[in-house]
């Protein structure tokens, strides 16, 4: 009786696992694409690169203050001979021991002139810098877009499956009166048959929506570091129910917005800046140095106080001759960057492009589509009318049905794919990220 009590309760606590397991979660779009640009790694390394050209920009900046260096020695002498040449009376005294030398030495040298490289290398960092932070714009406005794919495709996926239960209850109905009908010998097998066939795609629809849908909840949950067992459910106040404003109508707000674009432009701006340090080579470097010196050889030498101070000159003579090459590649890697951004920027005019008729075909669409369903659901009647009256036989009657259910998909889907045009068009025009941000606001 115990062990019964007990398998009574795991059965239950099972039962009461697999519930919860199941238990879908609801995100509304911004919280997801927030989630995204919170969890995702994409995010996560731009965010990283950006600090570490933010602490490359500051190394780079040190190079302008003084160089202060402090050293000391301390060496032991085992016997030092000690001659002292200046010392040539017969009668001095003895030579003194010398067994051990400190020297403490503290120099400073502080860069006065050397070519312009230190500033322009502060501005090579500057831009790069910028750039980083442009390309992890970028990165979100990319993320930002995936979501929204992936959470459009759930939506559509579970919209699908819905309609498809539906007109499946109504497609196994028909079944069991056929079966009714058939043995009664109304109708004859044959027309039990397509039924029964009507309702095996059905199924078979259903079976692969509803596998695709979980392919796209996983890539959804991975994504946004969600627990794999995590079930999203898109309700449609979350997403269909939506208004699309400020539609762009041409590329100018692409090439105002777009982060990638803006990137190569710091990119430039730094190749620029690269080519005036590689001319830099040809004037001198000039500093200012000074030091401090303090000297101890024991029983023969103490130096205190001994400072200095002075200017410093270095020129390199062969770069007179070989810096010539270094300008021609840094001159040469401007113009890559520059035909790089003439090259993007012909691509993202194309991609706005398509992206404008791509949802102005979707609108299209979506008009067709509502009145498609119109039209299909008042020809079923009809013929499912006539069906009754022995006016039309069962291929008319279940290809309505097909023509129906076809038509209310076609419905349902057509907001969500004009949603997710808008947005794709938001993208392309470098505003997509923005849009979200001003919504959490």
């Amino acid at each position: 009786m115990k062990v019964s009590q007990f398998m009574l309760f795991g059965v239950f606590f099972i039962g009461i696992s697999a519930i919860e397991a199941q238990e879908k979660t609801s995100l509304t779009l911004n919280e997801a694409i927030n989630l995204a640009w919170t969890k995702s790694n994409e995010v996560t390394l731009a965010n990283t690169k950006v600090k570490t050209k933010k602490y490359e920009l500051q190394s780079t900046k040190n190079n302008q203050y003084p160089d202060l260096k402090l050293s000391g020695q301390y060496q032991r002498l085992a016997n030092a001979s000690v001659n002292f040449k200046l010392n040539q009376n017969n009668n001095a005294q003895p030579l003194p021991i010398v067994n051990q030398l400190m020297i403490g030495q503290l120099n400073a040298s502080v860069p006065v002139f050397s070519g312009f490289k230190i500033q322009n290398s502060i501005t090579v960092y500057e831009n790069l810098y910028q750039a980083e932070m442009a390309t992890a714009s970028q990165t979100k406005e990319e993320i930002a877009l995936r979501v929204i794919d992936y959470y459009a495709s759930l939506y559509k996926a579970q919209k699908t499956i819905e309609l498809l239960k539906e007109n499946q209850k109504s497609a196994q109905q028909r079944v069991k009166d056929f079966i009714e009908l058939e043995k009664n010998g109304i109708i004859p097998r044959n027309d039990l048959l397509k039924s029964k066939l009507q309702t095996s795609q059905i199924q078979l629809s259903l079976d692969e929506t509803d596998n695709n849908l979980k392919i796209i909840n996983f890539y959804l949950v991975t994504l946004l570091k969600l627990n794999p067992n995590t079930k999203l459910e898109i309700r449609e106040e979350n997403f269909a129910d939506f208004q699309m404003t400020n539609v762009p109508t041409n590329e100018l707000p692409a090439l105002e917005n777009r982060k990638d674009l803006e990137a190569i432009r710091f990119q430039g701006k730094a190749s620029e800046a690269t080519i005036k340090i590689a001319k830099g080579s040809y004037y001198p470097a000039i500093a200012i140095v000074g030091g401090y010196t303090a000297l101890d050889l024991s029983n023969v030498i103490t130096v205190q106080n001994a400072m200095n101070i002075g200017v410093g000159i270095s020129y390199d003579l062969s770069a007179i001759l070989k810096n010539g090459t270094l300008v021609k590649l840094a001159e040469s890697k401007y113009l890559e960057v520059q035909n790089s951004e003439s090259i993007l920027t012909d691509y993202i005019k194309i991609q706005v492009k398509k992206a404008i008729e791509d949802y102005d075909l979707a609108l299209k669409q979506s008009v067709v589509y509502v009145e498609a369903e119109e039209q299909s659901t008042e020809n079923y009647r009809i013929v499912k009318d006539k069906y009754d009256n022995g006016l039309s036989d069962t291929n008319d009657l279940l290809e309505a049905d097909v023509e129906q259910l076809s038509s209310k998909i076609n419905k349902a889907l057509a907001r969500a794919n004009t949603i997710q045009k808008y947005y794709e068009l938001l993208s392309v025009t470098g505003q997509l990220s923005q849009t979200f941000n001003i919504a959490q606001k």
